[in-house]
């Protein structure tokens, strides 16, 4: 699609008169000026650097003090244009392009809510921010106030403090400029999803811009009621002072969803499905892969508003204080029907086989309560200059999750005709006086600074200190007793992160770094929810110490072809300690922490242009997963034993080449290696159910035409070659949800 540039030419006269005044304020003759003008003077040129399709040169973040260029850590942006291209409509389908992501199912017959995904080897659902601050709440976030997504691979506790052992995603929201504009986009997916986007710009008075994104979409993929999915969303931003020292933006987004829940479907007849007890089970078909075995009445809805105020002043030239306010809040309600065991008494009669169904609550609200203060500046000192950003950081999160019963029951389902229809009895909701409450007050201070030697030379480092306290309210109610019995339960303490990296560049255009990082995970660093010491080992214990996350990188990056193309590559090691609780002492029933396991691998990356024709997106990663130390009989963090769904190699790739200013086509492929479940060593993987997830390879296309000025088409279609593959499955490898079929995708964008 066309992105236009309003380019406007400025009056002759009246800028040579204010050129006039301008030489006789300073003092010079007039007449100098005159008998100037009559002489032939020499060509000027002034070239403005073009924005590169998909290649960004800096993360928004002021905590990477460098370019990205010389920023020693593997970071990836996903840009807006990028998005468009695609017709990603979701933070997860953003992720699609850059390799090492997975998602998560859930387990105890539980489903996931929300976006639930792990990043090299390690969960990272909590470590989601936006605009550098974090954000909470099981949600599936939607991408269309979203200007570019970036991705920080590697601990990075020194950037974003607790619980930060795989990285960060940082997305980035659409803020107002002076820029006039009105555009938007209509697309209509195959099965029936409908979409509109808007985004509007004004400016006003001298300084002034107001922005307006808005989304709407409703439909199910599947082509049914079934798993309806309808999303609205409103993201207003005012901005004053733009283009002067001091700028003030406030902005909001405000995001209502109403689903019908998918609670997966049942694992029979894939490869590898085995049952001890039902052995025939295995060389039975397949369920239908549109399928649904919720019932009339479940439903998903979720609330999530954010409110932003954020204050920059230019205290000189190279000197910035911004300071930012933010008040979140998102509720999740939600109740499914999801699958559980299989029942296949009469091995001849797949008609009569049935599958139990379980029913589910979520019910879960989340606020937080930021304000942050960062000081960005350059200069020189003891000969070397500094490009140093500090700051101090003021969080209090807080989880409330009530629990609901009288959800109901109801009998087993067909397993291959579910009735949705099936008679619900004992439903009658109500909030059963069981609840946790949990809550983190952090305050923490950082520093960075980015130290060039010489031309060759330089050195990165950041050090952050954050004071923690997570306290967990809960309650309690066993049957028959209905009185609930409270506790309480509260962990604080001191954390210290840190990474260094020294960067030397053979040529203004390269470099090769070698980096170390850490980050810390104390207890209930998730979801603010402790657990008491006990008679079984819990990594969320209070008396417990946090987990300590270590990485070394060692890699290179060059921007090639006159800096249209950058290229990177890194070897990485993690190593995450003290991650298994184990009891040091019987008679005080006291417990203590060991246990090592380390991800290595190697990540290649490549975004830009080619040619001015040709621009792409690439990236391979590998990980190597082990437990190195452990002393546990566990099958799943015994010695040797791997990490779940972190495939060894995953790739991802996505190009697009333009004919002529009006048409273009584009197209890539995701790769994903095969996903273990079965991650104990000893374990036999022909007497285990799913021991993994086969490995797959999903095709994507486009093609985009640009109908007139201010209109463009196009149209995307996904899973070209209509793979069948598993998109998530459960640790239990009882169910699993399928990825999409192929789907086509037309788009109508407008601009004006």
């Amino acid at each position: 699609m066309t992105i236009r540039s309003r380019k406007h030419s400025l009056p002759a006269q009246p800028l040579l008169n204010q050129s006039l005044l301008a030489m006789a304020a300073i003092g010079l003759p007039l007449a100098a000026h005159a008998q100037s003008q009559e002489k032939t003077m020499a060509e000027v040129k002034v070239e403005a650097a073009a924005e590169v399709p998909y290649k960004a040169d800096r993360a928004s973040s002021p905590k990477l003090t460098a370019p990205l260029l010389d920023t020693p850590q593997t970071v990836t942006v996903i840009k807006k244009e990028l998005l468009q291209e695609q017709g990603a409509a979701s933070v997860m389908e953003a992720l699609q392009n850059t390799p090492g992501i997975t998602l998560q199912l859930g387990e105890n017959g539980n489903t996931s809510a929300g976006d639930t995904f792990q990043m090299r080897g390690f969960s990272a659902q909590t470590s989601v921010f936006v605009d550098g601050i974090r954000d909470l709440g099981a949600v599936s976030r939607d991408a269309f106030n979203l200007e570019q997504v970036e991705v920080v691979k590697g601990p990075a506790g020194a950037d974003i403090g607790r619980g930060a052992a795989a990285g960060y995603i940082n997305l980035v929201s659409k803020m107002p400029t002076r820029e006039d504009s009105t555009a938007g986009t209509a697309s209509f997916t195959q099965g029936g999803v409908k979409r509109l986007t808007a985004d509007v710009q004004r400016a006003f008075g001298s300084s002034g811009a107001v922005r307006l994104n808005v989304m709407g979409s409703d439909g199910s993929l599947k082509g049914s009621r079934a798993l309806d999915r309808e999303s609205r969303g409103i993201a207003p931003a005012v901005a004053w002072g733009l283009g002067t020292p001091t700028r003030v933006y406030l902005f909001s987004q405000h995001v209502r969803q109403d689903n019908v829940p998918d609670g997966a479907i049942p694992s029979v007849g894939m490869q590898g499905y085995y049952s001890a007890t039902q052995p025939w089970l295995a060389s039975a078909p397949r369920v239908d892969r549109n399928n649904w075995y919720g019932l009339e009445g479940d439903y998903e809805d979720v609330k999530a508003d954010m409110f932003t105020s954020k204050i920059e002043h230019d205290l000189a030239p190279k000197a910035k204080l911004t300071n930012t306010t933010r008040y979140g809040k998102s509720k999740m309600d939600r109740i499914l029907t999801g699958v559980n065991a299989l029942s296949a008494v009469n091995q001849n009669d797949p008609a009569s086989w049935t599958v139990a169904r379980t029913r589910q609550s979520v019910l879960q609200e989340n606020r937080i309560l930021a304000n942050t203060t960062n000081l960005v500046s350059e200069f020189d000192a003891f000969g070397v200059q500094h490009t140093v950003s500090t700051g101090v950081e003021l969080l209090n999160e807080e989880q409330f999750t009530p629990i609901r019963s009288g959800l109901g029951t109801v009998a087993q389902a067909n397993l291959y005709h579910p009735n949705p229809k099936d008679a619900l009895t004992g439903f009658s909701p109500f909030r059963n006086g069981a609840y946790t409450k949990g809550q983190t007050t952090t305050i923490g201070a950082y520093f960075f600074d980015t130290v060039k030697l010489n031309e060759q030379w330089q050195v990165t480092a950041g050090l952050r200190y954050e004071r923690y306290d997570t306290e967990t309210n809960s309650a309690t109610v066993t049957a028959p007793s209905t009185v609930p019995v409270a506790n309480h339960l509260e962990k604080a303490g001191n954390l210290t992160s840190y990474k260094t990296g020294l960067v030397y560049k053979p040529s203004v255009d390269g470099s090769i770094y070698l980096a170390y990082a850490n980050s810390k995970t104390p207890p209930g660093s998730a979801n603010h929810s402790l657990a008491a010491q006990g008679t079984s080992g819990n990594i969320n214990s209070n008396v417990l110490k946090p987990q300590t996350t270590t990485n070394v990188e060692l890699g290179t990056k060059w921007d090639v072809i006159q800096k249209q193309l950058a290229l990177t590559a890194a070897l990485y090691r993690t190593t995450n300690k003290d991650e298994i609780p184990v009891k040091v002492d019987e008679v005080t029933n006291t417990w203590g922490q060991l246990g090592k396991r380390q991800v290595q691998g190697v990540e290649l990356g490549a975004v830009g242009q080619i040619t001015k024709a040709w621009s792409v997106i690439a990236g391979v990663s590998t990980m190597d997963t082990e437990i190195k130390e452990s002393n546990t009989a566990n099958t799943n963090t015994g010695l040797g034993a791997v990490t779940r769904w972190s495939p060894k190699v995953s790739a991802t790739l996505w190009t697009n080449y333009k004919l002529n200013d009006k048409l273009s086509f584009g197209g890539g492929a995701r790769y994903t290696g095969k996903q273990y479940r079965l991650v104990d060593p000893t374990g036999d993987a022909a007497k285990t159910n799913m021991p993994a997830m086969p490995a797959y390879t999903v095709v994507d296309a486009m093609a985009a035409y640009q109908l007139s000025k201010n209109v463009a088409l196009q149209l995307n279609l996904y899973n070209v070659f209509d793979k069948f593959y598993l998109s998530t499955l459960n640790n239990g490898g009882s169910r699993f949800v399928i990825g999409a079929p192929r789907l086509a995708k037309a788009t109508v964008a407008f601009q004006f």
